[in-house]
C-alpha cells in the first residue's frame, strides 16, 4: 500500500466500518426473509392453490 501513499489526498479505512457494512446488510436480509416468511404463511394454501 506504499503507492498509495504517494496521493495529495488518501485516508485509510477501518475494519470496522467491513463489519458494521456487512452486519447492517445482513440485518436488512433477515428481516426481509421475516417479513416474507410471515406473509407467506398468513395466506390461505387453498386460495394460492386455486390461481395456478
Amino acid at each position: 500500500m506504499n503507492w498509495f501513499k504517494k496521493y495529495t489526498y488518501w485516508s485509510e479505512i477501518e475494519w470496522w466500518i467491513f463489519a458494521a457494512t456487512g452486519i447492517g446488510a445482513l440485518k436488512i436480509t433477515m428481516l426481509t426473509v421475516r417479513f416474507q416468511a410471515i406473509r407467506s404463511a398468513k395466506v390461505n394454501p387453498v386460495i394460492s392453490l386455486g390461481s395456478e
